[in-house]
C-alpha cells in the first residue's frame, strides 16, 4: 500500500491538519483528493472570509493579475484538472435549520462526516457550535446538597405543607416565597370565593395591587317566625393606613357574626345592621393598641381602618348599612323596571354634590373626589353609621362592592348593564361576570362584590 502524502493545510481552507487526518475538520474538504503540491506553490488569500471561486486556466496560463495556478492531477494518474470543493458545497444546515444551498453539484467522492449541530457559514465557512438555545429556560433546578429537605416537602405536601407552585420541589417559607427557585405563592386572599345558600360574593386581588385589602362575609340564617334572612358584608381596607387587609377582615367577621346573633334572636334589622357597624368599628380600633414602644419606630403610620357595607334581605324588607365610599346597588329581575343605587358615599365629592358646590360629574372627575370622609378606624372623626330600609314591590338582586367595581360601573344604569340576567338565581356566576368585567376595565385596585336576590328564598336556618 503505497504512502499518501500528507498535507499541512487543507488545501481549501488553509486550516492546520494533523496526522492522519482525511477530512478537513473546519470545511470537511476531502484530503484523499490532493495530491502531493509541486515545489512552487503560490499562496491563496481569502478576501473577507471567502474562498476566490476560479476555474483553474490550462496548464502554464497566467491569470488575470499574472499568478500561475498549478493543475493538480487526479488521483487516477489522469491530466484532467481536479475541481476544488467549497465549504458551501459540503451538505449542512444553517443556523436556522434549514439545508444550506448550493450551486455547485456534490462530489462523487463519499461524503464527509455529516456537520449535524455545526451548521457552517455560507459566506464564511466558519462553523457554528453553539447549541440552539431553549425558547424557555427550566426552573432552576433543587439544590444536591438540599436533596432530602426537598424530598421531605414533597411528602409534606400531602400532610399540608405548603409546595411551591412553580417548581413543584420547593418549600415555601413564612414569607410566601419557594426556598428552592424563590418564585412567590399566590396568597390565600388573592382570590377568594364564596356561596352561603342564596347569597354569594367574589373577592380580586386586581391588576395593580400587590396584596387584596379588600374583605367580606356571607350567611344566611332564619328570623325568630322561621323566616329565611340573608346576609353580605363587604369591606374595603385604606390603603394610606397601616395593616388595612387586617382591618377589612376583622370588620367583615365581626358585623357578619353579630347579624347571625342578633337576627334570631328577634331584633329588628335595621337595628341590627346599626349595632354589627359599631362593633365592627370597635375591632378595627382594637386593632391599632399596641405598645407604646411599637409607635416610637412609626409615629406618623395612621391607625388601622377601611370602610364597610352590608345588606340584611328578608323575604319583605331589605336593610343596608355603611360607612365610607363602598356601595349597594338595587337591580331588579325584571329590567324595564328601573335599577338604583341604595347608599351615599361618605367622600369629598358627595360632600361637594350635597352642598351643590359641584355638579355629579364635576366632583367626580376632581383628582379629590375618592377621598373618603368616614371610615372604621381608631383616628375615624367621628363614628356615624348610615342605616336604611327599603320594601321592594319586585324581585331583585342586590349588589354589594367595594370602589374596586363601581369604578367601572358608577351608576345604577351601569351596574344593571353589567349584572347577567340571571342573577337572582346564578349569584355565584354573577359575582364572577361583576369581578371579571373590573379586571376587564383595568383593574387597578381590588375588587369586592355580593350578590344577594331578594326576597330572600325559603331555606333552612343556620349560618353558612
Amino acid at each position: 500500500m503505497s504512502q499518501m502524502h500528507q498535507l499541512s493545510a487543507c488545501p481549501s481552507c488553509a486550516e492546520p491538519l494533523e496526522s492522519g487526518d482525511r477530512f478537513c475538520g473546519a470545511c470537511g474538504y476531502d484530503l484523499s483528493a490532493a495530491a502531493a503540491p509541486p515545489d512552487d506553490t503560490p499562496t491563496l488569500t481569502i478576501d473577507n472570509g471567502s474562498v476566490p471561486h476560479q476555474a483553474a486556466p490550462p496548464e502554464g496560463a497566467e491569470g488575470a493579475e499574472g499568478a500561475v495556478w498549478p493543475v493538480v492531477s487526479q488521483p487516477d494518474g489522469s491530466d484532467a484538472p481536479a475541481r476544488l470543493y467549497l465549504p458551501t458545497d459540503l451538505q449542512g444546515t444553517d443556523s436556522g435549520g434549514a439545508p444550506l444551498s448550493s450551486d455547485l453539484p456534490h462530489p462523487p467522492q463519499p461524503a464527509p462526516p455529516p456537520l449535524t449541530g455545526s451548521p457552517v457559514s455560507p459566506a464564511s465557512g466558519v462553523r457554528f457550535d453553539r447549541p440552539p438555545e431553549p425558547e424557555e429556560y427550566p426552573l432552576q433546578a433543587p439544590d444536591p446538597r438540599v436533596a432530602a429537605d426537598v424530598t421531605t416537602a414533597a411528602e409534606g405536601a400531602t400532610k399540608g405543607a405548603p409546595v411551591c407552585v412553580a417548581c413543584r420541589a420547593g418549600r415555601v417559607d413564612s414569607d410566601g416565597y419557594c426556598e428552592n427557585c424563590g418564585h412567590a405563592q399566590p396568597r390565600e386572599r388573592d382570590h377568594m370565593e364564596q356561596e352561603a345558600g342564596p347569597v354569594a360574593a367574589v373577592s380580586d386581588r386586581g391588576l395593580r395591587h400587590h396584596r387584596n385589602e379588600d374583605a367580606f362575609a356571607v350567611g344566611c340564617t332564619a328570623l325568630p317566625d322561621g323566616s329565611p334572612v340573608t346576609i353580605a358584608i363587604v369591606c374595603d381596607g385604606v390603603s394610606s393606613a397601616t395593616r388595612p387587609d387586617d382591618a377589612s377582615l376583622a370588620a367583615s367577621r365581626t358585623a357578619s357574626e353579630c347579624l347571625l346573633a342578633a337576627l334570631p334572636s328577634g331584633a329588628h334589622p335595621q337595628q341590627a345592621m346599626h349595632d354589627a357597624i359599631v362593633a365592627a368599628a370597635h375591632a378595627v380600633n382594637s386593632l391599632a393598641e399596641e405598645p407604646a414602644s411599637a409607635r416610637e419606630h412609626t409615629p406618623h403610620q395612621n391607625a388601622p381602618a377601611c370602610t364597610l357595607v352590608g345588606a340584611v334581605v328578608t323575604s319583605s324588607l331589605l336593610v343596608v348599612g355603611w360607612v365610607g365610599d363602598s356601595r349597594a346597588y338595587w337591580v331588579p329581575v325584571d329590567r324595564s323596571s328601573p335599577p338604583a343605587r341604595l347608599t351615599e358615599d361618605d367622600s369629598w365629592a358627595a360632600q361637594m354634590v350635597a352642598a351643590g358646590l359641584m355638579s355629579e360629574a364635576e366632583a367626580y372627575a376632581d383628582e379629590r373626589a375618592h377621598a373618603i370622609t368616614g371610615w372604621l378606624g381608631a383616628d375615624a372623626y367621628e363614628l356615624e353609621p348610615h342605616t336604611a330600609s327599603f320594601k321592594p314591590d319586585r324581585p331583585g338582586v342586590v349588589v354589594v362592592c367595594t370602589d374596586g367595581l363601581w369604578n367601572y360601573a358608577e351608576t345604577a344604569e351601569e351596574m344593571a348593564e353589567a349584572l347577567p340576567l340571571d342573577a337572582a338565581v346564578r349569584p355565584l356566576h354573577s359575582a364572577r361576570v361583576l369581578v371579571g368585567h373590573a379586571l376587564d376595565g383595568g383593574g387597578h385596585d381590588n375588587v369586592t362584590v355580593a350578590v344577594v336576590p331578594f326576597p330572600a328564598p325559603p331555606q333552612r336556618a343556620g349560618s353558612a
